[in-house]
């Protein structure tokens, strides 16, 4: 077996960002390995998908198509991708810590009989054995473990979102497209979508934002999060919360942030009245900047805060949003 080999995400024929960050991690790997990174979409109509690919730095993009992709579902799915791995016979496979990835990962894993590592920000390559050592949290994100990979391949990495940078496309690269017959059977179906319920929300999503502005229980309740919206309007970014928010159902678990919620990485981290317990710290390590409000001056959040502020948010909200305002009017 040689080569990597990503599980590619589209949406209405375009190729998805998780994408770009994962051939971003297989391009790591080629740099210790020699080993060419290629790209496998499921579906139709990929054409834009697959330049996109290319541009960001895939070798070879396969095409897995067959009617039974028009929809998205778990068995089709794990099908056509152990079918493109049957092609392609690659060393090592890299998913997204995705919706998709989560559901293909795992069953992919259990049907090659091969291992995987869940959660994982990090990939290197062990120089004596070659084989990939990948980082992940353990103890509810309180520690990093190192794992690696024994016995057959291909090495099963399903990686956290955010954990890679896409590499600066470069629109003139190229490469081949190689179209699979999956060759599915209708009887392989056991789960059928039933309704395809989309959200509207207005602004840049939670995932993409530049700047993100979360709050945490210590806000009290939901009314406060109405000054951290405009807060985020002001800056341009998006509004996250911690998941006792969440729980709590001041917000809706699309706002959560953290080990069990969604993973972020702005350029800066506005957190309000949140502890800084490791599980939520988990889902921002990735920010550039981070600055804490808290009452609390023994709270965690601020040993991982750039810059912070010790008191009521009630009172400190207030004056810096006022400042903000008037920057930006």
């Amino acid at each position: 077996m040689s080569g990597i080999l990503v599980l590619g995400e589209t949406a209405d024929g375009r190729m998805q960002p998780v994408t770009a960050e994962l051939i971003s991690a297989g391009r790591s790997l080629h740099e210790e390995l020699g080993q060419d990174v290629a790209v496998a979409f499921l579906g139709s109509d990929l054409d834009d998908a697959a330049s996109e690919a290319f541009s960001y730095g895939a070798d070879t993009v396969y095409t897995v198509q067959d009617p039974l992709l028009a929809e998205p579902g778990v068995d089709a799915g794990v099908a056509a991708f152990q079918e493109a791995c049957g092609r392609v016979e690659p060393d090592v496979v890299i998913v997204g810590r995705t919706a998709l990835g989560r559901d293909i990962g795992p069953r992919l894993a259990f049907r090659l009989g091969t291992g995987l590592a869940q959660d994982c920000t990090d990939l290197e390559v062990d120089q004596d054995t070659k084989r990939v050592v990948a980082t992940r949290p353990v103890y509810g994100g309180n520690a990093l473990a190192k794992v690696t990979f024994t016995g057959s391949s291909p090495q099963i990495v399903i990686l956290r979102l955010k954990a890679f940078e896409p590499l600066e496309p470069d629109p003139s690269r190229t490469g081949e497209v190689v179209t699979i017959d999956a060759g599915l059977d209708p009887s392989m179906i056991r789960s059928l979508l039933v309704e395809t319920v989309r959200s509207e929300s207005e602004g840049v999503r939670l995932e993409d934002a530049s700047i993100v502005v979360s709050g945490g229980r210590g806000l009290g309740g939901p009314e406060p999060f109405e000054v951290l919206e405009e807060l985020a309007q002001l800056l341009g970014g998006a509004v996250g919360a911690s998941r006792a928010v969440c729980d709590a159902g001041w917000l809706d678990h699309s706002y959560q942030v953290g080990l069990t919620g969604k993973t972020v990485a702005p350029d800066l981290y506005i957190t309000v009245g949140i502890s800084g317990a490791s599980q939520h710290m988990a889902g921002c390590s990735g920010a550039k900047h981070i600055v804490a409000v808290n009452r609390d001056a023994e709270a965690n959040i601020f040993k991982s805060a750039n810059f912070g502020v010790v008191g009521d948010w009630s009172k400190v909200l207030p004056s810096f949003l006022e400042t903000v305002r008037e920057l930006v009017e």
